[in-house]
């Protein structure tokens, strides 16, 4: 592993920019477009507004709204000037967003309508404006100075670049390697919520990876940007790496359903495809398995010769599914399933599943489909080291730490979770568990960290709605798990109580069922309770009292 070489990542924009000046970069799936140049004008005028507001460099500014073109000029405006950008997911509820605007003290915050209707400036008494994404109108504005800004925004520009706005006007922000970046939270309600802290090294780092492993990749490859761009795995892989080296992202601005996704897949044809697994899984599930299924062509696959044949065609069949230009599919964020894993490694289909987290902006290790092993996240990501913490790492399981750049600098204003992220000779804990077999390859035995991966690549904290339940009347103790791609609560009542208040068990489980609507009220809409099932009696528990998770798992494949 060569030292690493910090570069400027705001510097490798305005090199992108200028090269790239009238290439595409953004556009809305079947929606609008803008080149380079239109981005950096964007920018510019951004530049401008934060000055007259007497925004300082290292002040915070949040985003929360849906995947779109301009959600990306926000972002790279924001670190361009020297800001900390804050995304926040544009599904949780309006009082987790006041926390998170609120705890990470943003002072212009990014919103789209749908968001803003449920906010109150009163809520966020630190935010000084808030701006409609889509238009980048004023919503609210702390002080006059701010409105009389966005009136003489085209006069301000006009002054500053009296002839033209040419590639040659950039100059962003030098920014250096343990600088605060952004700030990530890795979920919304206050009593989990933890503040990622993602310096510049650790965007520098992955983007130097992706250009080590995707070499294929340049100023005129084409990417569908699927997932939430307000978490690190969608931000980094399907917008920020693609800006730096001159690419053009389609986001995809609503919910990526299997027809959604396979319709854009066809008509973009991406070079490259980054997901979570259950998107794959959809698409598997809606275009091949009923094929694959047939008793013919299980009969067939089963003849030597032909099967090789068969495979060939149904990886063909796939490919085109998945838009037939494509290098290979990262996936990453939650465990493959592994018969559909052992069946796209059978027909040599061109994927791969790496491993990371937000606390690694994300990467962690990966391996290139020609170089992968079944089952395996990969190795070690450029410039990361990976251990695991065991007597026998390739036997015996233990805690997957990792070192090097891309790890975060902590967590925000949270001492304690930032001295418990890291060990005491430095390495990172990253709270999973693994071996790592004699050729360096990471294999996943369990997540310690209970996180569910949700529909569209949302991070569930099962605590976050278990606290929720349990907030209920009668309810004991609940624990929320993931089954065949829903979220169950198992419950355990007090019956006691409702004997005492005069119900019988029935009585008290149909009170409790029918309280489902209010409990999912409560709720985003990613993370609703599709059923609850109740427990005769408590669960059981560890020597501290903490429930053993893993004895209630259910197969949700």
């Amino acid at each position: 592993m060569g030292e690493f070489q910090f570069q400027s990542v705001n510097k490798l924009l305005e090199k992108s920019f200028r090269e790239n000046w009238d290439r595409q970069a953004l556009s809305n799936y079947q929606g609008v477009s803008l080149c380079y140049r239109d981005v950096a004008r964007r920018i510019e005028k951004l530049h401008i507004a934060f000055e007259k507001c007497f925004l300082h460099k290292g002040d915070k500014v949040a985003i929360c709204a849906r995947n779109q073109v301009n959600w990306a000029v926000s972002y790279l405006a924001t670190i361009t000037y020297g800001a900390v950008v804050v995304p926040i997911l544009h599904e949780f509820k309006p009082g987790n967003i006041h926390y998170l605007v609120n705890h990470s003290e943003a002072k212009v915050l990014f919103v789209d309508d749908v968001v803003w209707e449920g906010l109150s400036p009163d809520e966020m008494p630190g935010v000084f404006a808030v701006v409609r994404i889509n238009t980048f109108q004023l919503l609210y504005a702390r002080v006059p100075r701010i409105t009389e800004a966005r009136e003489h925004m085209n006069e301000y520009f006009g002054k500053r670049h009296p002839n033209s706005f040419e590639a040659e006007d950039l100059c962003y922000y030098k920014d250096s390697p343990n600088e605060l970046a952004m700030i990530n939270y890795t979920s919304g309600t206050s009593g989990f919520s933890k503040g990622v802290m993602i310096p510049y090294r650790a965007l520098c780092s992955n983007i130097q990876f992706a250009k080590s492993v995707l070499p294929e990749l340049n100023n005129r490859s084409s990417c569908v940007s699927m997932l939430p761009s307000a978490h690190m795995y969608g931000m980094m892989f399907e917008f920020l790496y693609q800006m730096i080296i001159g690419s053009h992202v389609h986001f995809l601005t609503r919910i990526p359903s299997p027809k959604i996704i396979t319709q854009a897949l066809q008509e973009v044809k991406p070079n490259i495809i980054i997901a979570v697994p259950l998107i794959i899984e959809k698409v598997y599930k809606s275009k091949i398995q009923k094929m694959v299924e047939k008793g013919s062509i299980k009969t067939m696959l089963r003849i030597p010769g032909i099967d090789k044949m068969i495979k060939k065609n149904i990886r063909t069949e796939l490919v085109n599914a998945f838009g037939g230009n494509f290098v290979e599919i990262i996936m990453g964020g939650a465990a493959f399933n592994k018969d559909i894993e052992k069946f796209f490694y059978d027909i040599e289909f061109p994927y791969t599943v790496g491993y990371g987290m937000t606390e690694c902006a994300p990467i962690i290790t990966y391996a290139h489909f020609n170089d992968k092993k079944l089952y395996s996240c990969g190795k070690a990501a450029l410039n990361m080291q990976v251990r695991i913490d065991s007597e026998d790492p390739e036997l015996i399981e233990g805690e997957i730490q990792c070192k090097g750049p891309n790890t975060a600098l902590g967590y925000y204003k949270n001492e304690e979770a930032t001295k418990d992220l890291f060990t005491e000779d430095g390495w990172m804990r990253t709270g999973d568990m693994g071996v790592i077999d004699k050729d360096g390859y990471l294999f996943i035995r369990g997540r310690s960290k209970c996180m569910i991966l949700g529909p569209n690549g949302q991070n569930i904290y099962p605590e976050e709605l278990e606290a929720v339940i349990n907030a209920v009347a009668y309810v004991v103790e609940s624990l929320v798990i993931e089954d065949n791609g829903g979220l169950t609560a198992l419950i355990y009542p007090d019956y006691h109580m409702g004997e005492l208040d005069g119900m019988n068990r029935t009585e008290l489980e149909n009170t409790l069922s029918g309280l489902l609507p209010v409990i999912n009220r409560e709720l985003p809409a990613y993370a609703q309770i599709r059923k609850i099932e109740f427990m005769p009696e408590d669960f059981e528990r560890t020597p501290k009292r903490s429930i053993k998770r893993y004895l209630y798992q259910r197969n949700s494949k």
